[in-house]
């Protein structure tokens, strides 16, 4: 082993250590370890960069563009509602909506849909006294199941093509995967309507609990006719920085204040709602000229009306709330809402709302002005659960044009008229030339954290792949291997990428695996799309874990979920969908 390849392997578990620990965010982690591999001299600045030109991340920035056009344009809004059917029978309207989710995830990004159907599978649920916990899973699978059907389906597949572009293979073709992903989908879908419809936990989604627990964490004080607190700022009252009390609303003569100031100045006949634990209300019980409402019946729906609105927002992998608390993010004056409420694993945290330290998946219930849910509805930092009453667009020429440019751009790559980055290029030129989408609103749709991260990681690959630490793995890969044949090492290679796809991120796992697949197929003297395939299918098929991918992650609160919830199911999955990938990898590609 020489220098180089120690170095290259030293940093690369570095990074794997941070990404499973999430010492930061995994862009920010990635980078940080393509800096050190360039400041060293491993890499040349062009190695380096070459993934910021990688054609396989341009592409994925070219559809994020496009999957935001046909989400604002609303023409996916009614699609899922009218195929649940009426729920008389929960396993066919569970059938009814996975096969049309899946369909729909072949072509777009799988978060946005998650995120755009998980309220309305929710209401569709509660209208019907169904638990939306024997839905949602099923919602973020189905999509899972639909992205390894095309090239285009996850930004991991484009991701591998680019690489093999770049080596001089000549990529997937639009459906080359569905060999493989198809019969796995198939056999995955009849998985869920049947022992995994009975595996499915019947429990309370988060609203619910939320709901029903509001007693517990709210409570009302009014400020009091001659109150010595009249006149002076939330901040003078000692409001502020309860010990275990957070301050989210004031009503004043049928008026809202959501996220109060500090500076806010006090008012006789004021109502304060605060949330928190209840068994520190003596804080606020001690204030001369506060009247401390005992035995309060405050519900929800009482924080909400006119301005106030109640949302619900998951904690997304890319958040920089991560690892911070509340009162550290600044979250209230950031972002104009008062957090109410956090859900973690089935359960409210019971401790002083500022004081609790955010982790992705966590489910937070916001009290926001009107105006909060536009501004922030693409943020990075969380994904929010509530319906939109009217999409952006309301043209219906425009969302046909959306539509029809999607349905374009599938059939010329489908049919190699025009290579899938350029077929890419031409739909984004149409949708902005027909103003079906603007540059700014172009903006909110493209995850930069996203493409930092996969141009990062193939500067990684590339540094691998160079240095012939990639070799070097391979080399001792086999020699663990040997016994199995080829069709082992098929198996090894799927169960170590699925291993990092559920504890780091799919994107990073796809590319640290690829440069040493295709050393272990040059080794074996093997076709290596075997080995692409595999990673591609692996990287994608991530069910036993709510962290290990994101549509997981945004339905794990929002459906009541505890993490054993998804080992029971997601593990069988895993299974299921590794023994139809080897089968088939090793039949079509390998004998």
């Amino acid at each position: 082993m020489t220098f180089e390849i120690a170095f290259v392997i030293f940093v690369v578990l570095g990074m794997l250590v941070c990404l499973i620990r999430e010492v930061a965010r995994p862009d920010f982690i990635v980078a940080c370890a393509l800096a050190v591999l360039l400041l060293s001299g491993i890499l040349s600045p062009a190695d380096a960069l070459k993934g910021f030109s990688n054609e396989g991340m341009l592409t994925v920035a070219l559809l994020f563009i496009v999957a935001g056009a046909i989400k604002q344009s609303g023409v996916l809004n009614n699609i899922v509602t009218k195929s649940l059917g009426s729920g008389k029978s929960e396993r066919k309207s569970l059938l009814q909506m996975m096969v049309p989710i899946s369909s729909l995830s072949a072509f777009l990004n799988n978060t946005p849909i998650v995120v755009m159907f998980t309220p309305v599978i929710r209401k569709w649920c509660k209208e019907r006294n169904i638990s939306p916990s024997k839905f949602l899973m099923p919602l973020s699978y189905a999509t899972i199941f639909g992205g390894t059907l095309t090239l285009i389906g996850t930004s991991t597949n484009l991701v591998i093509h680019g690489f093999m572009l770049e080596k001089g293979f000549v990529g997937f073709s639009m459906f080359q995967l569905a060999l493989v992903s198809f019969p796995a989908g198939l056999l995955g879908i009849l998985f869920m309507v049947t022992i995994g419809y009975k595996l499915l936990p019947d429990r309370k989604s988060s609203e619910d609990t939320f709901g029903e627990d509001a007693k517990k964490y709210l409570s009302e004080a009014t400020v009091e006719l001659n109150s010595p607190l009249v006149g002076k700022t939330i901040e003078e009252a000692g409001l502020r920085n309860l010990s275990g009390l957070y301050l989210i609303e004031l009503i004043r003569n049928g008026e809202r204040t959501t996220s109060v100031p500090s500076y806010k100045k006090l008012l006789a006949g004021d109502r304060l709602i605060f949330t928190g634990v209840l068994s520190t209300i003596v804080d606020i019980q001690n204030i001369k000229g506060l009247k401390v409402e005992t035995g309060t019946h405050l519900k929800l729906e009482d924080l909400q009306n006119g301005s106030a609105s109640l949302v619900e927002a998951v904690v997304s992998h890319r958040s920089s709330l991560v690892h911070k608390t509340i009162k550290e993010s600044k979250f209230r004056s950031f972002y104009g809402a008062g957090v109410v409420a956090v859900h973690r694993n089935d359960e409210r945290i019971n401790d002083k709302v500022g004081d609790i330290k955010l982790k992705a998946g966590d489910t937070l219930l916001l009290l926001s002005n009107k105006d909060f849910e536009p501004r922030w509805s693409n943020s990075k930092d969380f994904y929010l659960l509530s319906s939109l009453e009217e999409p952006e667009i309301v043209d219906p020429k425009k969302s046909i044009i959306a539509l029809t440019t999607l349905l374009t751009m599938i059939l010329l790559a489908s049919f190699n008229v025009l290579p899938m980055f350029k077929a890419a290029v031409l739909a984004v030129i149409v949708l902005f030339l027909t103003k079906t989408i603007t540059i700014s609103g172009a903006k909110k749709y493209i995850q930069f954290d996203v493409l930092l991260l996969i141009a990062c990681a193939i500067g990684i690959g590339t540094a691998l792949d160079q240095t012939g630490a990639a070799t070097w793995i391979a080399d001792h890969f086999i020699q663990l291997t040997k016994g199995a044949g080829v069709i082992g090492a098929i198996a090894v290679v799927y169960l170590l990428t699925t291993v990092f796809t559920e504890v780091i991120t799919n994107n990073a796992a796809a590319v640290l695996m690829v440069p040493i697949s295709l050393a272990i197929a040059t080794q074996l003297a093997v076709d290596p799309m075997a080995f692409f395939v595999t990673i591609a299918i692996a990287a994608s098929a991530s069910f036993a874990t709510p962290i290990g991918y994101q549509a997981n992650l945004i339905v794990y609160g929002p459906g009541g979920y505890r993490f054993s919830d998804f080992l029971k199911i997601g593990i069988p999955l895993n299974m299921l969908y590794m023994v139809v990938t080897v089968i088939i990898v090793y039949v079509v590609w390998i004998v």
